[in-house]
């Protein structure tokens, strides 16, 4: 080991033992329990409070002030600074005293639906990028694929041994799995079709939002399934929003299924559309993923104040996240009674 090497080592264990320390106390218990009350739909001490950075990351840790060079060193040392600030932040935030290091799968072709996605980057920085979709005509339909997902178990024993490697004894490593590809869909519309052209199709081409949601969906389903035939799915009801009691007494790793964790989505790009049109071209397609899983949250920046009873129907809806632009009186309204 390089005196590099032994230095990045350093910092991330010193790191690694003070986000122990705080995770394992009596505090972040009774955030733990906040949340789970909540989530359970028990009355908590008091409701909890998520302060989510986000695009403020950059300003409160800036990546020149990171201090390790390795990637898999720096990318630790980040998480943990990011625990330790949203500690002194003082909100409900909660992380465990383990890390968790992702079962790796390999995919069968280098672009998810068999086309690249690209977009035009921004002028400047912090300006705005533009679509650059690769379904441009309706031939272009014809390229689309459904990926396939394989377990590699020798870049996953890798990828623990290597973290455990870093964190010694100070830290537990844990393998962990979740599902691949996002729930939303809109966002992978947008992309593949381009946001605006999307939005006329849903006016004078149905059919082809129709055949691309469909193809979407198809893939997603069929992702999350090859993960969940591999038995190797962990429970996701830890950290903020999602801490909750576990789904049944004896979910153990081995017999975790989808029906066993939260999973989380919205519709940001369809904002602008009917509430009609979205449940035709979005929520529809959206509902037989959602209804694999435990629980799910549904929202984030979209307003969605004219399609509220639309994310009440969902069956497992737990969490409607409402954002600074939905009318949370309307809300009130319709989830209190």
């Amino acid at each position: 080991m390089t005196l590099e090497q032994k230095r990045d080592q350093d910092i991330v264990r010193e790191l690694a033992r003070q986000v122990v320390e705080l995770a394992s106390s009596d505090e972040y218990e009774a955030r733990r329990k906040r949340w789970r009350d909540v989530n359970a739909l028990r009355k908590p001490d008091r409701f909890p409070v998520w302060c989510k950075p986000v695009g403020a990351w950059p300003e409160l840790l800036p990546e020149e002030s990171l201090a390790c060079s390795d990637n898999l060193y720096r990318g630790l040392e980040r998480a943990f600074r990011r625990n330790l600030i949203k500690h002194d932040i003082g909100d409900d935030t909660v992380f465990e005293p383990w890390w968790g290091v992702g079962a790796v799968f390999d995919r069968d072709t280098p672009d998810v639906w068999g086309v690249p996605i690209g977009r035009i980057p921004a002028p400047g920085h912090g300006g705005a990028w533009k679509y650059n979709p690769p379904l441009k005509s309706e031939e272009d339909f014809d390229r689309l694929t459904l990926p396939t997902y394989t377990y590699n178990e020798a870049k996953t024993k890798q990828a623990l041994a290597r973290t455990q490697e870093a964190l010694g004894d100070v830290m537990e490593v844990r393998l962990t799995c979740g599902v691949p590809l996002g729930a939303g869909l809109g966002g992978t519309a947008a992309y593949l079709r381009g946001l605006e052209q999307l939005m006329y199709d849903m006016v004078d081409r149905p059919d082809l939002v129709h055949r691309l949601m469909s193809h979407l969906q198809k893939g997603v389903l069929r992702a999350y399934e090859a993960v969940e035939k591999a038995g190797l799915l962990t429970l996701n009801n830890n950290g903020a929003m999602y801490c909750s009691d576990a789904p049944r007494s004896d979910a153990r790793p081995g017999n975790i299924a989808l029906r066993d964790l939260w999973i989380g989505t919205e519709s940001q790009e369809f904002q602008e559309i009917s509430p009609a049109m979205w449940e035709e071209f979005l929520l529809s397609y959206q509902l037989p993923i959602l209804s694999r899983f435990w629980l799910c949250s549904y929202g984030c920046c979209e307003d969605l104040t004219h399609k509220i009873d639309g994310v009440l129907s969902i069956p497992t809806l737990r969490l409607f996240v409402c954002s600074a632009w939905t009318d949370l009186e309307k809300v009130v309204d319709a989830v209190c009674w």
